[in-house]
């Protein structure tokens, strides 16, 4: 069936806080798309968390909220399973009237670092593993989610359990059918260590179709959680007791030839490898921004509490940020393992993968690798606080070699409005923000 067959379809581009902004179009409309009859004004890929816009925007005050022109990504129209009445969806990208591109769009700034590996021949392909909880949020406060089969809440965690495989079978069946129409090459799924959590790994591609396909997968989970009476989170911390949610990126760097230029036939890595470990850790304070965006981000990133808040590294070690994994020397690759659920995948792959090419221009060498327990070592840590964090990513000389002057300004602007709406928000009524927007 063509695109113009259907009644309507729909286009997306993605905002700074990894939200879906778009239209929905009328099926006849699908023919216009390449030739930019799509517009949309540059300041709705800067709106805050709640969609309001940004106080004081240069996008609005300096430019009149000037419209920018989308255009197609060249990802191809997927369906959107969870919704009744079938509406493709086409992702696009912001452009100026010239053509040129928006360097507000989250997109394009990994293209950007993605065309840096490109001028030396070589490609990044990359995979995540992503967790979600399922919850319930039918009444005043989130609740951990029912057991389809019994109707009784969860109270215990069922760590690779099938039993809770069997639970929520019919689910896990629908994500799978789901992804196999949305062309998102879904692996493993998993019980994880919290109540109602799961964790999903998608297949190794290459870099800006793995940032593309963990974007669409955000929405996937959310609406067929809701077209199942439930509901899922990407929320950093759901709950306060409970395990949180976190993003692992994994990326390896193939030359002209098809070589991983990480491999040097053993367990240890080419030096290539050793510089972009270094860039990655060199940049990962002044970008914990990237890592932890909202101000529940910073409730999962407490030292010891099982995710990485140390600056290091080590081969096969769970505790560090980045993980050298082992296995064949062919598949070396780094594991970034900072991020929380919560994040927009195109600025946390731009992060990783700017650092890592900044540490391998540059000719840096890491630290040793860490030995043992990188939770109970003194190491240099992440950004503190939400505030901390948007002070150094607005600084940071290694940001601005990432991200574009743009970019890191609208950002900031839009961090420190949310900081501003959320400073006298509980922990526990986060839940109101941000269950269904990150």
């Amino acid at each position: 069936m063509e695109l113009a067959d259907y009644q309507t379809i729909r286009v997306a581009v993605c905002d700074l806080n990894g939200q879906m902004r778009g239209k929905r179009l009328p099926g006849d409309h699908a023919a216009r798309l390449d030739a930019g009859a799509v517009r949309m004004p540059l300041s709705a890929l800067n709106l805050d968390i709640t969609g309001a816009d940004i106080e004081d925007s240069p996008l609005v005050f300096e430019t009149g909220d000037a419209d920018g022109v989308l255009r197609p990504t060249g990802r191809g129209p997927v369906p959107l399973p969870w919704l009744d009445v079938a509406q493709p969806l086409v992702p696009m990208a912001m452009h100026l009237d010239t053509g040129a591109a928006f360097d507000g769009d989250p997109r394009h700034a990994l293209a950007a670092v993605l065309d840096r590996y490109g001028a030396r021949g070589w490609r990044v392909e990359a995979a995540t593993e992503m967790e979600f909880t399922l919850v319930d949020d039918s009444g005043d406060a989130l609740a951990p989610i029912r057991n389809p089969q019994t109707g009784r809440r969860i109270t215990a965690p069922g760590i690779l359990s099938m039993n809770h495989m069997d639970a929520f079978d019919g689910f896990l069946s629908s994500l799978y059918e789901g992804c196999a129409a949305m062309g998102i090459p879904v692996q493993t799924i998993t019980s994880e260590a919290g109540i109602g959590q799961f964790e999903v790994t998608l297949n190794h591609q290459e870099a800006l179709r793995a940032a593309d396909d963990s974007w669409l997968f955000k929405a996937l989970v959310r609406g067929l959680a809701r077209r199942q009476g439930m509901a899922a989170t990407f929320m950093a911390k759901p709950f306060a007791e409970d395990a949180g949610n976190g993003l692992h990126m994994h990326f390896s760097v193939l030359d002209a030839t098809g070589h991983n230029v990480f491999n040097d036939g053993g367990p240890r890595g080419t030096a290539v490898l050793g510089s972009a470990v270094a860039g990655c850790l060199a940049a990962m304070t002044a970008t914990t921004l990237i890592f932890a965006p909202h101000a529940n981000s910073y409730a999962r990133l407490v030292p010891g509490a099982h995710a990485p808040t140390a600056v290091c590294w080590a081969y096969e070690n769970r505790t560090v940020a980045l993980r050298i994994p082992g296995g064949a020397p062919a598949a070396r690759r780094i594991e970034h393992r900072v991020a929380g659920g919560d994040i927009n995948p195109y600025l946390m792959f731009a992060a990783v993968l700017g650092a890592a090419i900044i540490g391998i221009e540059d000719g840096l060498s890491p630290p040793a690798p860490v030995t043992g327990n990188a939770y109970a070592q003194d190491l240099p840590q992440l950004a503190s606080s939400w505030a901390e964090a948007v002070d150094l990513f607005e600084a940071d000389s290694s940001v601005a070699r990432i991200f574009s002057t743009g970019l890191i300004r609208n950002l900031v602007l839009t961090k420190r409005q949310e900081m501003r709406l959320m400073s006298g928000v509980a922990l526990a009524e986060q839940w109101k923000t941000y269950l269904a927007t990150v």
